[in-house]
């Protein structure tokens, strides 16, 4: 089927050129067809025979099939073959070179490939970041392999993204570290910074190493939301087994409130009935009140979309259904090569489709981060 159109619509476009339908006496015509030229067109349905129709005169090349590629399947296609050429099991390779449906890859190709991906993924990594303020960031790290001197190890991969002064999703930035520890956050923090990122008012992730001390170093103003589901898994590791149902249902309890009184309400009632049953749980909920209630300084209408990293690990997800088919990247470069091109192709698609979040709702959130930072100040005036 695939061939069957590609052939129909190379066919019409030839006898556009020529004046006149293939065959026909017309005297319209201004060129004439001189057989084909066969070239492998490899997709991932498998490698199809394209046959490009000549002209007598002239010449034709259908350059908007045989030229434009996405760029995730030109940065797979790219780590796939830099992992042959640098010695990866050769039966590995076959099966990813089988999964992606490409027969042959020629070392010229992987060359223009890889080069061409690296500039643009560079490009995208450090943009300006000038369609501030971003109110709402997030972040997360990923652990994937990477091959380096004779062994595989373990990197981070540090991915951030925001929601920009027009409502829109962003991807803020994307780095690789050895660990993910203070140093890698706070290299990775200033970079944004450095690139113009400013308005953070809360910023959503799990309890990283280092992280939140990096984010107190380089985002001064802005409140740290601890994922609630990952909070809740954290809960559940100090929780006896046999209170989980329970338990859940409390935590999950303080989230369905109508309004931020409420949820402290129901939090203080949720840490009396835990007091007396399981004091080593009610203390860990009562160290992490302000961490997990950050997000009831915000409008309810987006409590949803800041108080977890839900979202982030749906980004997450894409990235890994990519990066699993690569298994042991080479290096990092190749590393950042995939995973640059997905979130600049992921990037595309949320600043081309609908707003995150409302403006009105975003100025609301903006208003009131401004009247806190005022009442602080005055604080502090009065107590001077």
């Amino acid at each position: 089927m695939l061939s069957t159109f590609i052939d129909a619509l190379m066919g019409a476009e030839a006898d556009a050129v020529c004046g006149a339908p293939y065959g026909v006496a017309s005297p319209d015509r201004t060129n004439s067809r001189n057989g084909y030229r066969h070239r492998d067109f490899d997709t991932r349905t498998g490698t199809i025979d394209v046959a490009i129709p000549k002209l007598r005169s002239g010449s034709y090349f259908p350059d908007w099939l045989l030229e434009r590629r996405r760029r995730a399947e030109r940065a797979l296609t790219s780590v796939v073959a830099t992992c042959y050429l640098l010695g990866v099991s050769t039966r590995r390779m076959e099966k990813l070179v089988e999964q992606l449906g490409i027969t042959r890859l020629s070392k010229s190709q992987v060359s223009v490939m890889a080069a061409e991906l690296d500039e643009q993924v560079e490009a995208f990594r450090t943009r300006p970041l000038d369609a501030g303020p971003y109110t709402f960031v997030a972040m997360d790290a990923l652990v994937l392999k990477v091959r380096e001197g004779g062994r595989v190890v373990g990197v981070h991969a540090l991915v951030a993204t925001g929601v920009n002064a027009d409502g829109h999703r962003e991807i803020l930035g994307i780095d690789v570290t050895s660990a993910e520890d203070g140093a890698g956050w706070l290299g990775f923090l200033r970079g944004l910074v450095a690139r113009g990122l400013s308005g953070v008012g809360l910023v959503t992730s799990d309890a990283h190493a280092g992280l939140v001390a990096a984010i107190g170093a380089t985002l001064p103003g802005a409140a740290w939301q601890r994922c609630r589901t990952h909070y809740a898994a954290n809960l559940m590791a100090v929780t006896p087994k046999a209170s989980w149902p329970w338990v859940r249902t409390l935590l999950h309890s303080v989230y369905d409130q109508p309004d931020a009184a409420a949820v402290h309400d129901q939090f203080n009632r949720v840490l009396d009935a835990l007091g007396d049953k399981l004091p080593k749980v009610a203390d860990h909920l009562e160290a992490a009140r302000p961490d997990v209630l950050a997000f009831t300084t915000f409008p309810k209408q987006l409590w949803r979309q800041i108080w977890s990293n839900n979202p982030q690990e749906r980004l997450n997800r894409e990235i890994r259904r990519r990066t699993d088919v690569v298994g042991i990247f080479p290096d990092r470069n190749s590393l950042i090569r995939l995973v640059g091109a997905v979130l600049a192709e992921q990037h595309d698609e949320w600043i081309e489709g609908r707003r995150y979040l409302g403006l009105d709702l975003l100025a609301k959130a903006r208003n009131d981060i401004v009247s806190e930072e005022v009442t602080h100040t005055d604080l502090k005036a009065l107590s001077a």
